[in-house]
């Protein structure tokens, strides 16, 4: 078996004075993942956001 692409989905209950945190930080957590950083050049990496609110 060969890994050519991943896509992950993040779902995450946050309150909704947390959401703008949770989008900014999604847009930038795979720079500092070590799986993402030690598989990223050879394996193409997507990954997905979906945010539910807390009620």
């Amino acid at each position: 078996m060969i890994l050519k692409r991943i896509h992950v989905t993040y779902t995450l209950r946050v309150a909704d004075e947390h959401r703008a945190t949770a989008q900014r930080v999604h847009g930038f957590h795979a720079r500092f993942c070590p799986v993402a950083r030690s598989i990223g050049g050879s394996v193409a990496i997507t990954t997905e956001l979906r945010l539910e609110e807390i009620v």
